[in-house]
């Protein structure tokens, strides 16, 4: 599946064509499921942190007993898999990200159609319009809706400004000025010139902007296409600068390391997700000293990666209508607006357009520039991480892979990329 974010008068127009009118229920009441108990699968990266710290409110409003089961990205979807095949019900709502996995879990049947839910079953306020169609439809499979937005994210550069004009440098234009800018810093300054992931589960997030801006692309003529020459050019661009640039043991690096290293000052340059924007900024250092910019652009051009994470409803829930109500209330407008002032990007226009939300990017330049670069990602970017292919997330432990590989030594891109094709040829022939 390839999802392209297009721009917000596009999205404004298409809203109204392609998405449903909702009925609202003339007395919504929030208390309607008191007492129920509902079980919350969240990832406990910022976004699923920030709602789970704001749960207490949801408990009150409604009176739904919530119990979260918190883990990090990886252990989550373990602890989701092992529900799932089991058919249990004990978990009612989880975290997903459409762009990995949505075809999988939608072939599996794990995902339960909240369609009705969302045209019958809103809260006056809910503004169940107000997210743009793309998401949606991304979303979406076979006609049924599997999950509702919760931000739009990607990766994105960024560089310590002092440390720039220190070293007599301007921001990259191009990727092969983000080589030089990282051997120029390397030779100036101590600090790790050059970071991003070098965990092999977690490459794939933040090397398909290389592949594409280097002019490739997974799949041709129904083969992998990791071997052709612009992908091997970025394959081994990517890991060149982690080698070479990166820090120690950067083939254990996910966003946590990342977004540590780069707010205690030890990296130059961080190209890691959006949503490590709040983390990053926490206790105010790198306010006064970073700017944000997309990944520059190639020989390819300039195709930055854009998702954004989905609540779903598990198809084995015993309260899914209790569980509707959680996430009305954790994708509502007025939590969704909360989140956008902790720097989690909103899915929806109404907010990111507020005086709130404008008058919080004002406060600080790195926030406008956090701004004004999601919304190149948005109008621009692709959701394309790994292979559109059911087996997506299996797919993307070769690409990540065949980077280990280079990281490691384990021999030449050609020998890298040719194992990593004769993996994934198997994969899309099963699939």
């Amino acid at each position: 599946m390839h999802i392209t974010f297009r721009s917000a008068a596009y999205l404004s127009t298409a809203l109204a064509v392609c998405w449903p009118a909702v009925s609202v229920a003339q007395e919504f009441d929030w208390r309607a499921h008191e007492g129920e108990t509902i079980t919350f699968l969240a990832n406990s990266n910022p976004l699923g942190q920030l709602i789970v710290a704001n749960a207490d409110e949801f408990r009150e409003l409604t009176g739904i007993n919530l119990v979260v089961d918190s883990y990090q990205e990886q252990q989550m979807r373990q602890r989701l898999m092992t529900v799932m095949n089991a058919r249990s019900n004990e978990v009612d709502i989880f975290m997903t990200l459409p762009s990995r996995e949505g075809m999988q879990f939608a072939s599996a049947g794990w995902y339960a159609d909240i369609s009705d839910f969302i045209e019958n079953n809103v809260s006056p306020d809910y503004d169940a319009q107000g997210f743009g169609p793309a998401l949606m439809e991304a979303a979406t499979f076979d006609g049924a809706l599997t999950g509702v937005p919760l931000n739009i994210e990607g990766p994105l550069l960024y560089y310590r400004t002092d440390v720039f004009e220190e070293c007599g440098l301007e921001a990259p234009a191009t990727l092969d000025a983000l080589v030089d800018a990282a051997a120029s810093l390397s030779d100036c300054t101590d600090l790790t010139p050059f970071a991003s992931r070098g965990l092999a589960p977690a490459v794939p997030y933040t090397f398909a902007g290389f592949l594409r801006n280097m002019g490739g692309e997974y799949m041709h003529d129904g083969q992998s296409a990791l071997c052709a020459p612009e992908a091997q050019q970025a394959l081994t661009l990517y890991s060149d600068l982690l080698r070479d640039y990166g820090p120690p043991g950067v083939v254990n690096y996910s966003f946590q390391q990342l977004t540590a290293l780069y707010r205690a000052g030890r990296s130059a340059m961080s190209f890691q997700s959006s949503n490590e924007f709040g983390p990053i900024m926490e206790g105010g250092v790198r306010l006064e000293d970073t700017a944000i910019i997309p990944l520059p652009e190639g020989p390819g051009g300039s195709h930055p990666t854009v998702i954004g994470w989905s609540l779903a409803i598990s198809s084995h829930s015993s309260n899914p209508d209790a569980a509707w109500y959680f996430l009305q209330w954790a994708t509502g407008p007025e939590m969704q607006a909360r989140l956008a002032l902790e720097g989690i990007a909103p899915p929806r226009e109404a907010i990111a357009e507020s005086e709130d939300y404008r008058a919080w990017l004002s406060e600080s330049e790195v926030r406008q520039q956090w701004h004004d670069a999601l919304t190149v990602l948005a109008n621009t970017g692709s959701s394309e991480i790994g292979y559109p292919i059911v087996a997506n997330p299996e797919s993307r432990e070769y690409i990540g892979q065949a980077v280990a590989d280079l990281l490691l030594g384990n021999g030449t891109v050609e020998e890298a990329c040719a194992r990593a094709d004769t993996a994934l040829n198997a994969l899309i022939a099963r699939d």
